[in-house]
């Protein structure tokens, strides 16, 4: 069963882009304990509908977020952390979105979030997903098929976010 409004987001590592130019492990607590994020999962990194449009929406929308209060926003995808990080650039993202890898989309089973796309060749993916999570807990959360990026975007998350 998918995480739900109310719950708590598991304690998991995931992975960002170290100083030394490495994969950093850093657990879900450290992300999200005493933040309010604007957190959004997408199928895969320079997939097209995720780098037309998902991930450019919240780049776009990064300081209205943040006005909103969202004091991080953060990309996760079943994707290691080179790739995300070379997405990111390729997206330029700067610090407007934080890149998180979740390469062996522990984050995806803990939340029930998985995604199979075995079949088109990706393997085991998340789905698309927007969540606001407040020091843990998640407020509202978004789910939807991909390529639709209607429920999940930026614009949608900045009408609920308070």
């Amino acid at each position: 069963m998918a995480i739900q409004v109310g719950d708590s987001i598991p304690n998991v590592t995931v992975f960002v882009m170290g100083e030394d130019g490495g994969p950093q492990a850093i657990s879900t607590d450290e992300l999200f304990k005493g933040k309010k994020v604007a957190l959004f999962g997408v199928p895969g990194a320079f997939t097209p509908t995720c780098s037309a449009s998902h991930l450019p929406g919240y780049v776009k929308n990064a300081d209205a977020l943040r006005d909103k209060g969202a004091d991080d926003i953060i990309c996760l995808a079943v994707n290691d952390a080179f790739v995300m990080t070379a997405w990111g650039v390729d997206q330029n993202v700067g610090d407007k979105v934080r890149m998180v890898s979740d390469g062996t989309a522990t984050f995806a089973k803990a939340t029930g979030l998985e995604l199979d796309l075995s079949e088109p060749g990706l393997g085991m993916r998340c789905q698309r997903f927007s969540m606001i999570v407040d020091d843990g807990v998640v407020k509202d959360i978004e789910t939807e098929d991909p390529p639709t990026v209607d429920l999940t975007s930026a614009e949608k998350m900045l009408e609920k976010m308070s």
